[in-house]
């Protein structure tokens, strides 16, 4: 079955498949360094999200030939430094040029073929968690605005340069049931998937759905991506699953749910009976995690207010 998935996975024999993601975008911040760093963390989650190890990555870059060769290094300074961080090196990799600058990873990883998370092995009565709050899309949106307070885009910085690593090795100790990071779809969108591949009901309770500080603001005053109109079309639009959002839910806060992440955090289906576990082994960890929903028997998608 294709389950749309963060990652491809090439099973090697019967303890050992590879793991293989890549990703790349233009820049969400002004700095070089940092750019490079969140470009390298959001690349790193695909592998994260499937619950695999990462080993060795690729830099993909395309610059333009005016650019300076220290903006560039910073760049590729950021990605090396954040792949150290998650234990590996970047081995390489390919630049071509272009009108506007692009970077990511190559990713290679491995994963026991039997112990695959993919966003269809939801299950009714599992609860959901997301492990990093959302507006990262409307908060790098107001910065290029030049509309952002330094201490909403500070936190917003923060949030993307945090690898999904412990998240993932906690969720697996648990023992969970299905799981996806939550990236340019938006948490409505990748929700939606994960409906959609596993056959399942799934609520989100809008007022348990954390938020980056500022971010409510900035959709307040109509400071919305681009990506995030084409998410709400798209979504709001499909014959199935269906999306029904409540009336009470406000307007800012439906438009975030559509909000495009950079390097966002898991979105993890856990039984139930588990739940407990994982949010003793979050807090241990000192790893933030939220419950925002659950599932049930059905198919689509719901939001409520409370």
């Amino acid at each position: 079955m294709q389950t749309s998935d963060d990652a491809a996975v090439y099973r090697l024999n019967d303890e050992l498949a590879l793991v293989q993601t890549v990703d790349f975008f233009t820049p969400v911040v002004d700095d070089p360094y940092t750019y490079g760093a969140i470009a390298a963390a959001n690349a790193l989650s695909d592998v994260y999200a499937m619950g695999g190890d990462v080993l060795v990555a690729l830099n993909i870059a395309a610059m333009p030939e005016d650019l300076p060769i220290d903006i560039v290094q910073r760049i590729f300074e950021g990605g090396a430094d954040k792949a150290a961080e998650a234990g590996i090196v970047i081995a390489g990799g390919h630049t071509v040029t272009d009108d506007e600058p692009k970077y990511g990873l190559v990713v290679s990883g491995t994963i026991h073929p039997d112990r695959i998370l993919t966003k269809a092995g939801a299950r009714p009565g599992d609860l959901l968690y997301l492990t990093k709050p959302i507006g990262t899309g409307v908060i790098t949106t107001a910065l290029k605005g030049q509309a952002a307070e330094p201490e909403h885009v500070e936190a917003a910085v923060a949030s993307m340069l945090r690898l999904n690593r412990n998240a993932s090795r906690l969720m697996r100790e648990v023992g969970v049931n299905a799981a996806t990071d939550i990236t340019g779809y938006g948490l409505a969108g990748h929700t939606m998937e994960m409906v959609e591949k596993s056959g399942v009901m799934i609520r989100l309770v809008a007022s348990r759905i954390p938020l980056l500080e500022g971010a409510a603001r900035y959709a307040r005053e109509g400071r919305l991506p681009g990506g995030g109109g084409r998410n709400v079309a798209y979504y709001t639009t499909m014959d199935s699953p269906k999306l029904t959002i409540d009336e009470r839910v406000p307007q800012h806060l439906a438009d975030l749910l559509f909000d495009p992440q950079t390097s966002g955090g898991l979105l993890i289906s856990v039984p139930s009976e588990r739940a407990k576990d994982l949010e003793a082994a979050f807090a241990t960890a000192g790893e933030p995690l939220w419950q925002i929903g659950d599932i049930s028997g059905g198919t689509g998608l719901t939001v409520t207010a409370e």
